[in-house]
């Protein structure tokens, strides 16, 4: 049983408290299907989140199975199920890999066996057993909506919350869709509540909750609607909603609920005693008296509201009474007099489940076996075999991968001769006797030694600023491209430390190939002019290493902190765009300038590295073509990248572990 008493949800709005969810007291007991209808803006989607935990309740008390989940612990992930209203599956997955990937990631399973039976149960659930090998990308709407609802099922979750899973779908598919919802409330004492804007197919539902401004004007049948509001269809009450303030509703509510809540009851027991409705074994508690059985049975609703009735107790014959508030007229046979033709269908099986509201905390379904989450290991693994697979699936982002794996090493190799020239050298014993020929040799080797120099340099800067490139490029959209289903299933029970190491060993598979070809492909044009005895060439390629690592650790960490992925991406590119003119290696900056900078700046720290690794001659030539100064020793640069790097991780961590959830 779910018990919602007093429930609030308050934001600050102009420095003034404002409920979005105000004072909302509901029961919902074991097997029973309801439908939150209302107005656009009136907190539909607010109170279904903070019955998720998405939203932190600001006042009220929350009571599940008897448990306060404020107090004595959350909802365990298995015993929930959220459906929002986006997609959470990858569109380069079929249905059945996005079906076994979700439930790799939230149940313990025994073994293959035991994973494909359960996926096979939700694909026949659901309705998608015949399009299981289809691509996400290619379903409609109706078919995305079911698998959603296929993957919140595999953890048999006693809770399910679905938020407009109908919207913008067809008569069909929506339908269909609130008829599958329908069918799962009748299983295992499940408790299915669904947000939706529709006021289409009510007569499926258990209960309708119709809230305005926050508030709850009437939760009861969905065949009391419009005898409550008093209207003569359903399409009429959003308008009825708008004439009288919130506050008013709420207490008419408050006044008549029980009538209405009798009414659910003595259906949900005919459906019980029929068989419709299939209840694990309970250990009643406060059985009803034969006497309250009888007056809840015989209760029939008149479509006269409750509301602004304009009727006089003298205009009722005298064979009626009246309800203990004194408003709806009941015949002293136990029936109500129905002026007018129900609009939603009563002649209709609405296989509407009631029981007493019974304490569900003693329902024990018999063979169940507990869900259990997965180890951070099988995690782990489950999120980089997907990554990978999605990775190889998208035709675009493999091209775009191999275009610049190419494309850029070309791009340095074009400079490659200019930097391959011999570098001269001044003579060891100045010529004494200052002639025409000693000055131009001296002209000469300046010349040669500035080109070759600068060549050099701008050809490992060159280097450094492209793998920064493709480390923004790596990782800018890597998480912020995913964030809901990030989110979500961070909801559903997977470790953030799983999916931010699943991104580190994938990303690093692309820095270490990206890096290697880049000075591989570079030396067949360009030879390294390297120092054998400190193995320069492989020092250099350290560094190019590093420089990409840090740059798409730190743009994974602007990726999990932004929101959108529009908003990382253009904040990678200015972070790219700005290493070349801060590191120094082009125009020498103002010392105080450097020193700012310089400590933020990959590049410049990769350059330098790598330019220590050259030979002495080298290193004076680069010094006649920039002023930067080269007095940090190869410790400081590896210092100084692996600190970027870490840095980078942890405010991945940090955005990963943050809640960004966005309705």
């Amino acid at each position: 049983m779910l018990e919602i008493k007093d429930l609030c949800f308050t934001i600050e709005k102009d420095d003034e408290p404002l409920n979005l969810v105000d004072r909302v007291s509901i029961n919902i007991p074991s097997g029973h299907f309801m439908a939150i209808v209302g107005p656009s803006g009136c907190g539909k989607t607010t109170l279904l989140n903070t019955l998720a935990g998405l939203n932190e309740l600001s006042e009220g008390a929350i009571y599940w199975n008897g448990r306060d989940l404020e107090e004595d612990g959350d909802f365990d992930p298995a015993e929930l199920g959220y459906v929002p209203q986006f997609s959470i599956a990858y569109d380069e997955l079929t249905v059945d890999e996005s079906i076994e990937a979700v439930t790799k990631l939230r149940v313990r399973t025994r073994n293959l066996d035991d994973l494909d039976l359960r996926i096979d149960r939700v694909l026949e659930e659901t309705g998608l057993t015949s399009i299981a090998d289809r691509y996400v990308k290619v379903l409609s709407g109706g078919q995305k909506r079911r698998l959603g609802l296929a993957m919140e099922l595999v953890t048999d979750p006693k809770l399910l919350l679905c938020d407009e899973v109908t919207s913008g779908l067809d008569p069909r598919s929506e339908r269909d869709i609130v008829r599958r919802l329908h069918s799962l409330s009748r299983r295992d004492g499940r408790i299915v509540i669904s947000v939706t804007h529709s006021l289409a197919h009510l007569e499926l539902y258990d209960s309708i909750l119709v809230l305005h401004e926050g508030r709850v004007a009437y939760h009861g049948p969905p065949n009391g609607l419009t005898h409550y509001f008093s209207v003569e269809d359903t399409e009429e009450i959003y308008p009825r909603l708008a004439k009288q303030d919130a506050s008013k509703w709420q207490k008419s509510w408050l006044k008549h609920k029980d009538v209405y809540y009798k009414k659910i009851e003595s259906t949900r027991q005919r459906l019980i005693d029929e068989g419709q409705l299939i209840i694990p074994e309970t250990k009643e508690l406060d059985t009803p008296s034969k006497e309250s059985k009888k007056s809840t049975q015989d209760i029939v609703l008149d479509e006269t509201g409750p509301l602004e009735d304009d009727r006089t107790k003298s205009e009722i014959s005298s064979d009626t009474e009246f309800d203990e508030f004194g408003d709806i007229p009941i015949k002293k046979t136990g029936k109500v007099r129905a002026r007018k033709p129900q609009k939603i269908e009563d002649s209709a099986p609405l296989e509407v489940e009631t029981e007493k509201f019974l304490d569900s905390s003693e329902i024990v379904s018999e063979g169940a076996e507990p869900i259990s989450t997965p180890n951070f290991a099988s995690q782990f693994s489950t999120l980089l075999a997907r990554r990978w697979k999605i990775f190889f699936r998208d035709k675009g982002q493999v091209i775009l991968q191999l275009a610049i794996l190419i494309c850029f090493p070309c791009l340095v190799a074009l400079f490659g001769e200019q930097a391959s020239a011999p570098l001269l050298q001044y003579p060891d014993v100045p010529d004494v006797e200052v002639s025409m020929q000693s000055m131009k040799n001296l002209e000469t080797i300046g010349e040669n030694r500035a080109k070759v120099g600068g060549a050099v340099s701008g050809i490992i800067m060159f280097q450094v600023v492209l793998l920064a490139l493709m480390g923004s490029n790596n990782a800018a959209r890597e998480i912020a491209g995913e964030r809901k289903i990030m989110e979500k299933e961070k909801f559903g029970g997977v470790s953030p430390f799983a999916y931010l190491l699943s991104k580190i060993v994938f990303l690093s598979g692309m820095v270490i190939i990206q890096s290697v070809w880049m000075a591989i492909f570079v030396e067949q044009f360009w030879h390294f002019p390297e120092n054998h005895a400190t193995n320069g060439f492989f020092d250099h390629v350290l560094f190019l290493i590093l420089v990409n690592a840090a740059m798409t650790s730190i743009c994974l960490g602007i990726s999990s902190l932004m929101k959108t992925s529009e908003q990382a991406s253009l904040l990678s590119i200015y972070l790219v765009g700005f290493q070349l003119p801060l590191s120094g290696a082009v125009l020498a900056l103002p010392e105080f300038v450097g020193q700012i900078t310089r400590p933020f700046i990959s590049a410049y720290w990769a350059w330098s590295g790598s330019i220590e690794s050259l030979e002495d001659r080298y290193q004076a030539a680069i010094t006649t073509v920039t002023t930067t100064p080269l007095d940090n020793t190869r410790m400081i640069c590896l210092y100084v990248l692996g600190f970027q790097i870490l840095i980078g991780l942890i405010a991945s961590y940090i955005g990963i572990r943050r809640h960004q959830w966005e309705h």
